[in-house]
């Protein structure tokens, strides 16, 4: 009996293993064409101003740039516990590189999210972040050909953001629903990339 029962723990330690390796490498390859360097299209892409405003009249506020204020990025700063927010929705560049579980999102000037995707909670992080002393957190997860990414910014608030690629994979759509914990109304963008010339899609580094 003792036999059998330690034969049995060692078929289940093979399965679980070759199991794991197996989801592993189907992640991996989901993954693959994510990967490399991606700049927003503007002329494809919502304009995030526009839908910060949105959001704020629809939770019953005023807009404040005014009719003839078309500065660019407006309503970008406030709060630094807001700035998760402002990095996935203005910044022009995103860097994405994988290495089971962990995925890292890098934004301008080196910006960087780290999170993983076997359920842990892991905080962004960027140059002096935790001197604040607050901590952002997000976890991703893969549905189909999809990487649902979930954040928990320091404000309180919520963002769920949906990654596909599209074109054949020469684009990236961004859909992204941010509830920052100040707005009564959440913020709807989508976002749609181009891939940098010369970026790889195969790369994990």
């Amino acid at each position: 009996m003792k036999n059998y029962s330690q034969i049995l723990l060692a078929v289940l330690v093979v399965l679980l293993f070759f199991g794991s390796t197996a989801q592993e490498a189907q992640d991996q390859s989901i993954v693959s064409g994510f990967l490399g360097a991606w700049i927003v299209n503007e002329e494809l892409s919502d304009n995030t101003d526009d839908q910060v405003e949105e959001a704020i009249e629809a939770g019953g506020g005023k807009g404040s740039r005014g009719f003839f204020n078309r500065k660019e990025d407006f309503y970008r700063g406030g709060p630094v516990e807001q700035e998760l927010y402002d990095r996935i929705s203005y910044d022009d560049l995103l860097s994405i590189s994988y290495q089971a579980p962990e995925f890292r999102f890098e934004y301008e000037g080196g910006w960087l999210r780290v999170f993983h995707t076997d359920g842990r909670r892991r905080s962004t992080t960027a140059n002096d972040f935790y001197s604040e002393g607050g901590d952002d957190f997000s976890f991703a997860n893969f549905d189909s050909e999809a990487i649902i990414v979930e954040a928990r910014p320091r404000d309180g608030g919520f963002t769920l953001e949906t990654y596909t690629l599209i074109n054949n994979g020469s684009q990236l759509r961004v859909e992204m629903v941010l509830e920052p914990d100040s707005f009564r109304e959440a913020i709807e963008l989508v976002l749609i990339y181009d891939r940098v010339d010369g970026s790889s899609n195969d790369s994990n580094n």
